[in-house]
C-alpha cells in the first residue's frame, strides 16, 4: 500500500470515499456510487489519485478506473470488482472479500453490480450506472 493509498484509508472515516494524490485530499459521503459519480461530475482531475471506499462493487471499480485512479482499497470489496480491477492492471486492496455486494434490503445482489455486470469497460459502465440510476428514480 502506497503512502497516499494509506492517507486515503485514514481520511476514510466519516465518509463513503476518499481519494489522495498531489496533495490533495477529496472526500464523498452519501450511499452506494452517488459520491463517485458526484467527484467525477465536479470536474476535478482525479487521475493518478489513489482512493478508498466504504464499499467497493464492480460498478465502483469500473467509475474509479473511469476517473484515471491509480489503486483502490475497499473496506469491503467483491470478487467482479477484484477481477476488473486486475484486468485493467489497478492495484486493489480490501479489508474483507465478498462473492458480490448486496442490495440494501437484504435479499439480493446490488442494482449496481447487475447494471455493470455485461461489462467490464469504465466509459459504457458509466452509461450503464447513469441508466440505472434514473431508472430507480422513477
Amino acid at each position: 500500500m502506497t503512502a497516499e493509498l494509506e492517507r486515503a484509508v485514514s481520511a476514510l472515516a466519516g465518509h463513503s470515499v476518499c481519494l489522495c494524490g498531489g496533495g490533495r485530499t477529496l472526500t464523498g459521503d452519501g450511499r452506494g456510487v452517488a459520491p463517485l459519480i458526484a467527484l467525477i461530475d465536479s470536474g476535478a482531475d482525479l487521475s493518478g489519485m489513489s482512493a478508498a471506499d466504504v464499499v467497493v462493487g464492480k460498478a465502483a471499480a469500473l467509475l474509479l478506473a473511469y476517473a484515471g485512479v491509480k489503486e483502490v482499497y475497499g473496506k469491503v470489496m467483491s470478487d467482479p470488482a477484484a477481477e476488473v480491477l486486475a484486468k485493467l492492471v489497478i492495484p486493489a486492496s480490501w479489508g474483507e472479500r465478498t462473492p458480490y455486494i448486496i442490495n440494501r434490503r437484504g435479499d439480493g445482489m446490488c442494482p449496481m453490480e447487475i447494471a455493470v455486470s455485461g461489462t467490464d469497460d469504465p466509459s459504457e459502465a458509466l452509461s450503464a450506472v447513469r441508466a440505472a440510476l434514473e431508472k430507480m428514480k422513477k
